[in-house]
């Protein structure tokens, strides 16, 4: 299990080796991507809280990036946060997860990637629940659901 100081560390450049890289053109993400999904993992945007159903959906299975399929959290270490984003203590993986520091905005952030093919799916804050203290806020139009 990981937690705040390795979030730390990895932020400071020290993330996991990816299990393989998925690399594209811009052209080709936004062929593939519906617009909102291309803003948000290619551009960094965040779509609006509470703007997806996922939030409120506990169904078992595995969150999975939206634009190469890496399996990136369970529905296990989900919970109901009450941000407006889909919420979850641990990665399925640390392999499959990069974290970057975020100075955006005025304020300083982890932003949460793909470590895979890099695509931005939101940001890990030191709140969430115990054991992890872990809050890995994640856009829903970066993730596909698959129930297994």
């Amino acid at each position: 299990m990981i937690d705040w100081n390795d979030v730390i560390r990895f932020a400071s450049g020290e993330n996991p080796k990816p299990p393989t890289r998925v690399e594209m053109t811009d052209q080709k993400w936004k062929e593939l991507l519906t617009p909102d999904s291309y803003f948000v993992t290619r551009q960094k945007g965040t779509e609006r809280a509470h703007s997806s159903e996922m939030c409120s959906l506990f169904e078992p299975g595995r969150y999975k990036c939206i634009c190469c399929g890496t399996a990136l959290f369970d529905a296990s270490e989900k919970f109901a946060s009450k941000s407006g984003w889909p919420s979850f203590t641990q990665p399925v993986a640390i392999e499959n997860i990069a974290h970057k520091r975020d100075k955006g905005y005025g304020m300083e952030r982890i932003e949460v990637l793909c470590n895979v093919c890099d695509a931005h799916l939101g940001h890990v804050f030191p709140d969430g629940p115990a054991p992890s203290g872990l809050r890995y806020c994640i856009n829903a139009v970066a993730l596909e659901q698959i129930n297994e």
